[in-house]
C-alpha cells in the first residue's frame, strides 16, 4: 500500500481559478488548499463534501495545505493527480498487476521521440522482462458518467498525443501500455468520455486496435493509504 501523509478532515467550500479550494475545518477555521488536479473535476467534488488535506512545513510553499481526497457518498475520490503515478509506480514494483510483473528495471519519466512530435516522456519504462520492454502512461480517473468511470473529464490534447506516441512505441517493437487509474470506488466499467472529447475517444479507439494495451486498476483507499485493489472491465 502506498502510504499518505498524515490528513487533516474538513468540508469543501468551493474550488476556483483551478487550484484553488476553500476548505473548512472541523475547529471552524477555513483555509485554503491547493488543489493539484489539471481537470474539470466534474462528479469529483461538491460544496459540502468531506474532504481530507495534507498539510506541508515548507516555508517556501505559497500554500500549506493540499487536497488530497473527497468523499461523494460512496468513499474517497483521489483528487490529488500527483500521487497516482507513485501508487501505480509501487504497484508494478510489488508485482501487483501482473500485466506489467517480471521486468527487472523501472525507469520513471522516460524520454521518448518521435518524428513529428516534440521530445515527450512518458511516465514509465519496463525493462528486462520476460517480454517486450514497456512504455507506460498512467492517468487518474475519476469521471463518474452513470455506472462507467470514465476519461477524460476535459478536453486533453495532451492526453491524445501519449496516445499516438503509444501507438509509435507499438510500431517500433515495443510494448506501449495506458493504465487507467479508477480512482473512486464507483462504476461497473470503462469507457472513453466521449461526449467531453470525442477525439480522444476516437484515437483511444484507434491505438487499441493497433496495439497499444488498455490497464484498468481499481485504486482502493484506506485510513493511511491507497492500494492497486484489482480491475474492472473494458466496455468496448
Amino acid at each position: 500500500m502506498y502510504a499518505l501523509p498524515p490528513l487533516t478532515d474538513g468540508t469543501i467550500l468551493r474550488r476556483y481559478k483551478r487550484f484553488l479550494a476553500d476548505v473548512r475545518l472541523q475547529d471552524g477555521s477555513i483555509v485554503t488548499a491547493h488543489c493539484p488536479n489539471t481537470g474539470s473535476m466534474q462528479t469529483c467534488w461538491k460544496p459540502g463534501a468531506p474532504v481530507q488535506l495534507s498539510h506541508s512545513d515548507n516555508p517556501k510553499r505559497k500554500l500549506a495545505w493540499t487536497l488530497e481526497r473527497v468523499d461523494m457518498g460512496r468513499g474517497w475520490v483521489g483528487v490529488n493527480t500527483g500521487r497516482v503515478n507513485h501508487i501505480v509506480a509501487q504497484a508494478v514494483s510489488g508485482g501487483h498487476i501482473p500485466q506489467l510483473s517480471g521486468y527487472c528495471h523501472m525507469q520513471r519519466e522516460p524520454a521518448f521521440q518521435a518524428s513529428g512530435y516534440p521530445a515527450s516522456r512518458f511516465d514509465l519504462l519496463l525493462t528486462d522482462g520476460p517480454g517486450r520492454d514497456a512504455y507506460v502512461e498512467v492517468k487518474n480517473t475519476t469521471l463518474m458518467l452513470d455506472e462507467s468511470i470514465s476519461f477524460p473529464d476535459a478536453v486533453t490534447e495532451r492526453g491524445r498525443k501519449h496516445l499516438e506516441l503509444l501507438s509509435e512505441a507499438v510500431k517500433r517493437g515495443i510494448r506501449g501500455v495506458i493504465v487507467f487509474a479508477l480512482n473512486r470506488p464507483e462504476g461497473r466499467w470503462f469507457e472513453p468520455a466521449r461526449s467531453i472529447d470525442p477525439q480522444y475517444a476516437e484515437t483511444l479507439e484507434r491505438v487499441y486496435a493497433e496495439g497499444v494495451e488498455i490497464l484498468l486498476v481499481r485504486l482502493q483507499h484506506e485510513a493511511g493509504g491507497v492500494a492497486v485493489a484489482g480491475c474492472v472491465h473494458l466496455c468496448e
